[in-house]
């Protein structure tokens, strides 16, 4: 009872307080919202892959505003709905798409790495390192040991696969900072394989799980939703975290597992090909055949983000292991991710002018 009261008088605080439009998109901010900075920071890395440097320069200006704005909003509704930002913490359905805060930094990190902006990378890697130790024991842990009557397995879904996500990424920052430090080589190539392994147990353990909840509880059209795309991108960044490892500077660790990781790639970058047609069919069967209406969620972004990841990882495995087919795959998958990250960004920015308008709209 508290609590709910709580909640209500910081709603009428904000809506008093500003536009009550955007106030209420404020309360309701996706926990997974750095998904925009994964998805226009992973194409602005495809781009700069294969030539296309304006084209990536401008993309990397997108990720790194949105990047600052997305902790701007979140901090403000920390402040301002405390009570809804908690709730989405507990929630098993949703709390794990906060590790799109640790994936966000993670891949603005690397393209600025790319861009030569190592000053900037460096910190952000290490900073997202932390958040990947807090969250990884965190949130999980917050999950788990909810009880509000509902069996977590039926609340099982793809924002789960966004922790494994967060620990590939993670290997991919180490992978870029690794040549541009004096000392501590030897424990950057322990996290970044540390990372890359965790990723994967993440990944298997998941789909487990979800395979167990789709089997025991079943799941309806609008049930499958954008998320599920990221049991591919997943996989995708296990591709590239690798290729990257492979690629690093001599380490224990590194040269341990170099021949292992390296054996593994091309039979993810499989699985994730094998991946798209069925994620393709069930699009179809959820929107074409049940007749739910497609319409801008913040979660599309988690649709883009796993093609633009699967175009970086098919360029890159190509490229690493002479493979010309591969990367003329990638090269096609860019195109794509390219065309679904301007049809969501405009989407987005169309639904974030609805707010706004309706928000000065005069009530009574």
């Amino acid at each position: 009872m508290r609590r709910t009261q709580q909640g209500q008088d910081e709603r009428r605080t904000a809506t008093a307080a500003g536009n009550p439009g955007l106030l209420r998109e404020l309360e309701h901010l996706s926990p997974g919202y750095f998904a925009l900075v994964m998805g226009t920071g992973i194409i602005s890395i495809g781009l700069h892959d294969v030539g296309q440097e304006a084209a990536s320069r401008v993309l990397l200006a997108i990720a790194a505003a949105s990047y600052v704005l997305l902790w701007v909003l979140y901090i403000w509704r920390a402040f301002a709905f405390r009570a809804a930002m908690l709730a989405d913490l507990r929630a098993p359905d949703i709390a794990f798409a906060y590790f799109t805060v640790v994936a966000g930094t993670d891949v603005l990190a690397v393209r600025l790495g790319a861009a030569g902006w190592i000053q900037l990378s460096l910190p952000l890697v290490f900073f997202a390192a932390c958040l990947w130790f807090v969250f990884g024991y965190l949130l999980p842990w917050q999950v788990l040991m909810t009880r509000d009557g509902r069996p977590i397995l039926s609340r099982t879904n793809g924002t789960w696969f966004i922790w494994a996500v967060a620990s590939q990424s993670l290997a991919i920052g180490m992978s870029v900072i690794q040549p541009h430090v004096s000392t501590g080589k030897y424990l950057i190539g322990l996290l970044a394989v540390m990372s890359w392994s965790v990723g994967v147990a993440l990944y298997l353990g998941i789909a487990v799980l979800v395979l167990l909840r789709i089997v025991h509880f079943g799941i309806t059209p609008r049930e499958f939703e954008p998320p599920y795309w990221v049991a591919m991108g997943a996989m995708a960044i296990a591709v590239v975290a690798g290729s990257r490892i492979i690629q690093m500077e001599s380490s224990p660790m590194v040269d341990a597992t170099r021949v292992l990781i390296a054996a593994t790639v091309a039979m993810f970058w499989s699985f994730c090909l094998w991946l798209i047609p069925m994620l393709i069919g069930a699009g179809i069967w959820r929107h074409l055949v049940h007749k739910v209406p497609l319409k801008y969620v913040p979660t599309l972004w988690s649709i883009v983000f796993p093609l633009g990841m699967f175009a970086v990882a098919s360029i890159n495995l190509g490229r690493v292991d002479r493979l010309p087919v591969v990367e003329a795959v990638g090269h096609g998958a860019l195109v794509v991710s390219l065309i679904v990250w301007a049809i969501v960004f405009t989407a987005m920015l169309r639904h974030v002018l609805m707010a706004w308008w309706r928000g000065r709209r005069p009530t009574s």
